[in-house]
């Protein structure tokens, strides 16, 4: 079972999602709850859990700082936002910080179910892909950077690797570039042009907006890495995607 806290101020939603759903069916136990993310932290510093399921907006600590702060301390918990249609915005800037998916509350029994389908198949697969304990240290290392990544593209520098695996920046692109013969810098814009593709297929992101979202400031060589990338603009990826939608 992976084990979810669930964080919201509001105590008939949680006491709702953790009693009405079937998150055993999926393979979930809602461990502990909390009703702001301050208490969150708190239960987070002294147990492991695997899932954050929390609101956006609550006194105290928020949701977004809350996945800011899990986000800074580098805790392996997956995010999911519980948030209203007007809060739609905030949900979008903290994918930054690791956030996976969103639920619109109070929560519809298909939308959870969907949600946490899906969160269930990514859990497996990082656990079945996870090295075991007779992996080289090389191997080791190189795992460690390419997960990072993946969870911090959007805000990531040599100098971040650095720190994590104590190496020196140099060292790190050196070492990298030798044992997966792939330069740091095209596999972070890999992981980049991945998920912008996947978000053009969400028409509430602008395309500016994806830019951001994956690390690049200026629209304009987002623009131009995606070309570079998929052969096409983005506009011209999204409305190819619209286009396949309409067909079918």
């Amino acid at each position: 079972m992976y084990k979810i806290l669930l964080v919201d101020d509001e105590l008939e939603i949680r006491c709702g999602l953790r009693n009405y759903f079937p998150w055993n069916q999926l393979g979930f136990d809602v461990v502990h709850d909390c009703e702001n993310g301050k208490k969150a932290l708190e239960y987070l510093n002294q147990h492991q859990v695997d899932v954050l399921l929390t609101d956006i907006k609550m006194p105290v600590m928020d949701g977004i700082n809350l996945s800011k702060e899990i986000n800074l301390q580098k805790k392996p918990i997956q995010i999911v936002f519980l948030s209203g249609y007007k809060d739609f915005y905030y949900a979008k800037e903290a994918l930054r910080y690791g956030v996976v998916d969103y639920i619109v509350k109070p929560g519809k029994y298909e939308e959870i179910h969907e949600v946490f389908s899906n969160l269930k198949k990514n859990l497996d697969t990082n656990v079945s892909t996870a090295p075991p304990e007779t992996v080289t240290y090389t191997e080791n290392i190189i795992y460690t950077i390419k997960e990072f990544t993946k969870k911090n593209y959007a805000n990531i520098s040599l100098d971040d690797l650095a720190e994590l695996c104590k190496m020196s920046p140099n060292y790190i692109s050196t070492f990298f570039k030798e044992k997966t013969g792939t330069n740091f810098s095209a596999y972070l814009t890999e992981i980049r042009m991945r998920k912008a593709a996947e978000m053009l297929g969400d028409f509430h992101y602008k395309t500016y907006e994806i830019s951001n979202l994956v690390g690049y400031t200026n629209p304009k060589n987002f623009t131009r890495m995606f070309k570079k990338y998929y052969g096409v603009t983005p506009r011209e990826y999204r409305n190819k995607k619209a286009e396949t939608v309409t067909n079918e």
